[in-house]
This record gives C-alpha cells, sequence and structure tokens, in this order.
C-alpha cells in the first residue's frame, strides 16, 4: 500500500510540474535568433503601416478621447469587462521594450512579453496565420513611426478566479490552430490573397463567427459552414458574411462588396457599429487589389438555405401612405411615418447610397434584433471617407423615444416590405438601453503621419 501511495504521490508531482511548465513556459518564435535590424527600410516601414491597416490595430487600441495605439477601450465579455491595452513603444506603460519575438508571440500566440497570456479578445486564434515578413513590418512600424504615449493599461474588472491567466494557455491548447496561413490549391490567386486576409489579418471571424459556451470562435476556416455565419457579440449583431440571400451576402455581387469595403456605403446599406470603425480606419485604406481579393473570396462561400429560409422579396405595404390617420390603428407605423419615413421612405426604400433601405435589410431579416435596437437608441457614427465626416447619419433616439415606442416601430419595420425579423418586445429595448451608452460624435480615425 505505501508503495502505491509512492508511486501516485510520484505521478502526481509529475503531472503538476509538466502542467506548471506548460501553462507557463515561453512559445517558441522564429524570430527568438534573429538579430533585428537597427535601420528599418523605408520600403519596411510602410509595409508596416499597411499591416497595421489590415489587422485595423487602432480600432481596438485606442479610444476616442486617447492618443492612437495607448489603448484604454472597454470590452465587455460575459466574466466582466477589460481593457485594451497601451500597444505604442513607450518604455514602461507600452511595449517600447519588446523584441521582434516578444512582439510575435503577443500577437500570434496571446503571451505578452512576461509571460502572461492575453485575452483572446485580442484576436491571436486569427493572427497566428499572419505571414513572418507582415509581422516583420509591423514590429519596425510600431517601433519607429508609432508615437509612444506614457498611459498605464487599465486591470479587468474580472473577479478572481476567473482573472488567472494560466488556465488561458490550455485555452490556447485546445481551440486554437498553429501556423500561418497555406494557400489553397483548389483557388487562385486572388482567391488566396482574400482568405489570408479575412482569416489572417482581417480576423473577421472574430466578430462574424458564432462562438461555443468556450467563447471560442466554432470555426476558423471556409471548411466549416459556421464560418462567417453571424454572431451576436456585445450589443451588435455581426451578420452573415456567407451566401445567404436574407441575412448574408447572397444579394450582393462581388462588385458591391468592393464599394461597401471602398466607400462604406452600397445600395444595399451603409456601414455602422464596430463595422464603422473598421471602414473609418481600415478597409478604405486597402488596396483595390486586396478589396476585390476579400469580396471574391466572400463570395465563394455559400449560404445555407436551411438557415435562411425563403430569399426575401418586396412587398408593398397595406399601408404606404404618409399620413398619420392611415397608421392610427398601429403605433409602431406611426412612429415610423413622423421620425423615419423622411430619411428611409414611407416604402422602406431609402436613398441608397446615402441612406440605406429598411425593406428587406439584414438588420430587418435577421432574428437577432440588437443591431436594430443598439442604433435606434445611440445612433451610429459618423462615417469617414476620405478624411471627410458623412452628412448623412442616424440620430439617437434614446431621449425621445420610450421602450415600447422603439420596440413597436422596429416591430413594424421588421414585419413589412416583405420583412420577417419578428417583433422587439420592450424588455429587449431596456436591456440594451442598460448596457450601452450613446454613440460618440467624435470617430476614432487614426491619422498615421
Amino acid at each position: 500500500m505505501r508503495k502505491f501511495l509512492l508511486v501516485l504521490l510520484l505521478i502526481v508531482v509529475l503531472v503538476a510540474g509538466g502542467l506548471t511548465w506548460f501553462v507557463t513556459r515561453k512559445p517558441a518564435s522564429p524570430f527568438d535568433n534573429i538579430a533585428e535590424a537597427q535601420a528599418p527600410t523605408e520600403q519596411l516601414l510602410q509595409q508596416g503601416e499597411y499591416v497595421a491597416r489590415l489587422g485595423d490595430c487602432v480600432a481596438c487600441h485606442s479610444t476616442p478621447k486617447s492618443a492612437p495605439f495607448a489603448g484604454g477601450l472597454e470590452m465587455g465579455t460575459p466574466l466582466g469587462s477589460i481593457f485594451t491595452t497601451n500597444i505604442t513603444p513607450d518604455k514602461e506603460t507600452g511595449i517600447g521594450n519588446y523584441t521582434l519575438a516578444d512582439f510575435d508571440r503577443a500577437v500570434r500566440q496571446g503571451v505578452a512579453r512576461d509571460g502572461q497570456r492575453l485575452y483572446p479578445a485580442m484576436p491571436y486564434p486569427s493572427y497566428v496565420k499572419m505571414s513572418d515578413d507582415d509581422i516583420r513590418a509591423l514590429y519596425a512600424y510600431f517601433m519607429n513611426r508609432v508615437e509612444p504615449v506614457h498611459q498605464a493599461s487599465r486591470l479587468s474588472d474580472i473577479k478572481w478566479p476567473l482573472n488567472m491567466r494560466w488556465p488561458l494557455a490550455l485555452w490556447n491548447a485546445v481551440f486554437t490552430e498553429g501556423g500561418t496561413y497555406q494557400p489553397k490549391t483548389a483557388g487562385d490567386s486572388s482567391w488566396n490573397r482574400g482568405a489570408y486576409l479575412v482569416q489572417g489579418p482581417g480576423h473577421c471571424g472574430s466578430c462574424h463567427t458564432p462562438r461555443a459556451i468556450t467563447m471560442a470562435e466554432k470555426a476558423l476556416d471556409e471548411s466549416s459552414p459556421l464560418y462567417l455565419s453571424g454572431a451576436l457579440l456585445d450589443g451588435w449583431y455581426a451578420p452573415s458574411l456567407r451566401g445567404d440571400p436574407n441575412t448574408g451576402l447572397g444579394r450582393w455581387t462581388e462588385e458591391d462588396i468592393y464599394a461597401f469595403l471602398k466607400n462604406g456605403r452600397n445600395e444595399h446599406g451603409v456601414v455602422f457599429g464596430s463595422m464603422a470603425d473598421a471602414f473609418n480606419n481600415s478597409t478604405q485604406f486597402m488596396t483595390d487589389d486586396d478589396l476585390r481579393a476579400i469580396s471574391h473570396y466572400l463570395k465563394s462561400l455559400p449560404g445555407d438555405p436551411a438557415r435562411d429560409g425563403t430569399p426575401w422579396q418586396y412587398v408593398k405595404a397595406a399601408a404606404d401612405s404618409a399620413s398619420l390617420p392611415a397608421h392610427q390603428d398601429n403605433p409602431g407605423a406611426q412612429t415610423f411615418v413622423a421620425k423615419c419615413s423622411f430619411c428611409h421612405g414611407v416604402d422602406g426604400r431609402g436613398k441608397a447610397p446615402w441612406i440605406p433601405p429598411l425593406a428587406g435589410s439584414t438588420s430587418s431579416l435577421a432574428k437577432e434584433n440588437a443591431s436594430q435596437i443598439n442604433v435606434t437608441l445611440n445612433g451610429s457614427g459618423r462615417v469617414v471617407a476620405n478624411g471627410i465626416p458623412d452628412a448623412y447619419r442616424m440620430p439617437p433616439f434614446r431621449q425621445q423615444l420610450s421602450d415600447q415606442q422603439i420596440a413597436d416601430v422596429l416591430t413594424f419595420v421588421r414585419s413589412s416590405w416583405g420583412n420577417q425579423g419578428g417583433p422587439v418586445v420592450a424588455n429587449d429595448v431596456k436591456a440594451l438601453r442598460t448596457h450601452t451608452d450613446p454613440a460618440s460624435s467624435s470617430p476614432i480615425v487614426l491619422q498615421m503621419r
């Protein structure tokens, strides 16, 4: 018996030691034994600036009131709020002491210089696919072209023991995939470039792919029909980017996708919510070739008829008159005529490309109602194209309309003109009113130079 207990104790010690080593180790980096260039070339710095645009680093690591990349943006999670970190080259509060290998481990493997594991709100499960050349260029840009800012990073409000970071090493082992993007022989060069941008630096799946109870993305590439099939995230619904005709891109052409990413608008819609930040700081700065590669890749992703149902068709509303008496028995219709019809049209068709249609819009057809509630409550941020703020924007109705009035008008929108999104109840509005703050009137727009 004694011998058995000794053997058992030895096994426990070995397992505990192995687990301790695994969760505290620093993963290897291909840059561990590579000397860093003292004077990066202008070409490398320009490439790094472009990669920062591809990755939209500023959208998360800045706030409307902070310097670019100084951190501080609050991000809600089921466990509590976390705050993005200072990634300027300040040596005390930023990443000024990071080597290229340290930087690579943080970006592609989610491990900080001190060995602390990063929360996967940092999209390293996507960034792991970035090429060595892009990582090297990105590092050179941050160290040489980003202004250092002395600003301490704010601690998360996640309580112990859920705030312990070491279990994330086990999470990474189970839910992330290693290795840079490898081109698929089934796709041409444009398709593969688009796949690399979407899956890697663009990290589109971080918002548009549903997550499991473990908070891991349910798919990381096109091999699964769940990839980019739409997800609810922190008060917004990021719609499907697949070929679903109602809730995805099935009715969009490649040219439509290109225009949306290039101009922030097309005949189907205008960027809002988190996508407005992505457009303001990222997609409009991409090359035409890259935007067309993304469009080509996304249009190759099939939809799911079982999930999306019968394709939407416009149906003229029974009372498309702009007169209030025509809607006296429908409070939602009355509110729509009084507050919404001037811009979106009494027929719900909008004035594309400046004012989006509500008839047939993804938000009007999706079962998830968060985006429509959120944008009605808080309005939409400015779309800033070529440095010029848009004159047309959705105003906030938080102060003008009650929870019930917003529920009524959205129920009207989501059941008119062939829309089938379903009703909205006042409690849904109340929950998001409490959870969200009014949209800032000052969009985050990074001036790189």
